[in-house]
């Protein structure tokens, strides 16, 4: 059935009792990769951003359910830290029929237009900002929506349950592993005690690389816009967040960054078992990553690009677990 995205959108200001004959400019936002994204703009200027997610009968990995309700979670915990986010107008529908509608945020996705003086002091608040994030607490570990079932009362239990459920998703989906599911269950297992550091359970975004960073040139100096899409929000360790954040790469060479982390008070250490959990949490990521594919039909490119590019790195992560446990 076609959507009125128009007529939708038109409801949805209704319910926040926002006159919805001031709905000036709608277009859809791309790059997001599960929901459906648009842009309202009101005849005074000000931009809303609405998330729809898909049909309930569209294929997917069992954590996105309710996603919607982790990105309002996200959105609330970031204004209580004093983060540049989205701010939450309304949460509308029903489980599996939900929509957000959320403030937008000043800038464009950071890209490679930035200059080599720009990123230094862009890293460091960009460092800041994730610290005053990680001071938010959640009331249990793992993903606010339910998706995976109840928050547990420890970091071991969610994560596990976590990886499992990926790993479930990619036994399904018969999604092309560099290594055999069953293979890679046996390889983090070993790490898994290294979980048992974790005791209090912090809002990590997860899905923090560079295209889901706003830098804004509106008043001159380039500076963080804000933080979005936060609907892969869970509650656990603040190490997870540094995958993102150093997407196929590593976060230990990223000075700018750890340098203003740690200035407004995140800790930061890269000892054995935060080594671990870092592997744990680029494991869950990229495979994540191989499995989606197959649900989103993403494409030979795509895919092409997951194999030479994302496997090496699952490969590597799953290999230091190897060389760490056997010592």
């Amino acid at each position: 059935m076609m959507v009125d995205s128009w007529e939708r959108a038109r409801n949805v200001l209704a319910a926040a009792k926002i006159p919805p004959g001031h709905l000036a400019h709608l277009r859809p936002l791309l790059g997001g990769t599960y929901n459906t994204v648009e842009e309202l703009r009101l005849t005074d200027g000000t931009r809303y951003v609405l998330k729809i997610p898909p049909a309930q009968t569209t294929p997917g990995l069992r954590h996105e359910r309710e996603l919607l309700v982790s990105e309002a979670e996200f959105c609330d915990g970031a204004a209580k830290a004093d983060v540049t986010a989205p701010h939450v107008v309304a949460v509308g529908g029903h489980p599996g029929g939900r929509h957000l509608l959320m403030t937008a945020c000043p800038g464009d996705p950071w890209d490679d237009s930035l200059t080599a003086a720009e990123r230094p002091p862009l890293r460091r608040e960009l460092g800041r900002q994730v610290a005053r994030l990680h001071r938010i607490t959640g009331p249990g570990f793992g993903y606010p929506s339910g998706a995976l079932g109840p928050l547990a009362g420890d970091w071991r239990t969610a994560f596990t349950a976590m990886l499992d459920a990926v790993l479930d998703d990619a036994r399904e989906y018969r999604a092309r592993l560099p290594r055999p599911a069953d293979e890679v269950a046996r390889t983090v297992r070993a790490a898994f005690p290294a979980l048992d550091e974790v005791a209090v359970p912090c809002l990590v975004h997860f899905d923090l690389w560079q295209g889901n960073i706003l830098v804004d040139r509106s008043t001159g100096a380039a500076r963080i816009g804000g933080l979005i899409d936060g609907e892969r929000m869970f509650w656990g360790d603040p190490l997870a967040d540094f995958v993102s954040l150093a997407l196929l790469g590593d976060i230990r060479k990223d000075e700018d960054f750890l340098a203003g982390y740690r200035e407004a008070g995140g800790r930061a250490v890269f000892d054995t078992p935060a080594r671990l959990r870092l592997a744990l949490y680029r494991s869950y990521l990229y495979l994540i990553m191989h499995t989606e594919t197959v649900p989103r039909a993403t494409g030979e490119e795509h895919d092409g690009w997951i194999q030479t590019v994302v496997a090496p790195e699952l490969l590597l992560a799953l290999d230091e677990i190897r060389e760490l446990t056997a010592r």
